[in-house]
């Protein structure tokens, strides 16, 4: 939330819209083999391709905010980019122009991803970049003619207003593990359990069932574990107008101030509840010690003042 916060005021004053890009789970090995480039890939071509668009559509040089998720809802290998698009941009004599309407032709840039994706990654054949086991460049071709029989998925979301609502939107989206831990629904021997959203059955109010699942720590911890980052690889990117924002005066972008929010507050906008105030008994909490974890032990402090209120025994000297 602070690096929403923190990128909030280096946005334009515009619309903006949640876009995904998703690549077909047949790539997968190969992005497994080949995980640095093919990722990176996928970032650049995403980007590229509705900057390229919004060029040649609208004439506007926009802002995109980029993150990569290599999970699905199971925890499997499913690689997608999250995309927080300006929704208009700055044209050729500098000023910033809002795109009327959400309308999008979803296939268009569907199929200019998928051939944009397709261009680089026959490029790492040639230069003898990719690791494969294609025997010659027609056989890669097949390949690909035979993922190309179904259309590469692309989900664009309604446009959202304000820079506030886009950044508490990014902060869901960023910034965080794969599982998170209150998904965690059981840890029992070698038994681990989490919850998972099955998109494909759906409520009265059509919103996804969430379910169970249920594995030994065997299977669990490789399925969570290839979701660790590579090294050094920039999970968040910026293109367009927000990679060179310094180039570009002050007043294009969101001059809204904000008294900064405090944890408390964030709290309460995570979980509905004030923190300061006891669910139980609904008495307000009173501030009474820190618990501060040091070389020589666990140390308590009591408003300004170090002191320990363990058993003499179970004390060690405070430094």
């Amino acid at each position: 939330m602070r690096w929403a916060e923190k990128i909030k005021s280096n946005m334009l004053n515009l619309p903006h819209r949640h876009v995904v890009f998703t690549i077909p789970h047949a790539l997968n090995s190969l992005i497994k083999r080949n995980e640095y480039e093919l990722l990176n890939m996928q970032m650049k071509a995403s980007a590229g391709t509705l900057k390229e668009w919004m060029e040649h559509k609208y004439g506007l040089r926009c802002g995109i905010i980029s993150v990569l998720h290599t999970a699905g809802e199971l925890k499997t290998f499913h690689s997608h980019v999250h995309m927080i698009v300006s929704w208009g941009g700055i044209d050729k004599l500098g000023v910033i122009q809002q795109i009327k309407g959400p309308f999008v032709k979803y296939e268009f840039i569907s199929d200019k991803f998928r051939r944009e994706y397709e261009t680089r990654l026959t490029e790492l054949f040639d230069t003898d970049k990719l690791q494969h086991d294609f025997r010659n460049k027609e056989e890669l071709l097949r390949f690909l003619r035979h993922i190309n029989e179904k259309n590469w998925i692309i989900h664009f979301e309604q446009p959202i207003e304000t820079p506030v609502e886009v950044i508490r939107y990014i902060g869901r989206y960023s910034k965080r593990a794969c599982l998170s831990e209150y998904k965690i629904t059981l840890m029992e021997g070698e038994t681990i359990g989490f919850s998972y959203k099955d998109y494909k059955t759906k409520d009265f109010n059509g919103r996804p069932i969430e379910k169970e699942k249920v594995l030994n720590y065997r299977e669990f911890f490789p399925l969570l574990l290839q979701h660790v980052p590579l090294p050094y690889f920039r999970l968040v990117r910026y293109y367009g107008i927000y990679s060179n924002k310094g180039h570009l005066p002050r007043e294009y972008f969101s001059q809204e101030e904000e008294t900064p929010t405090n944890w408390i507050s964030y709290q309460e906008s995570e979980t509905g509840e004030n923190p300061m105030v006891c669910q139980r008994c609904k008495i307000d909490k009173v501030y009474t010690h820190t618990i501060v974890e040091r070389k020589t032990g666990l140390n308590i402090i009591v408003r300004n003042t170090l002191t320990d209120t363990r058993p003499f025994s179970q004390r060690r000297e405070l430094v």
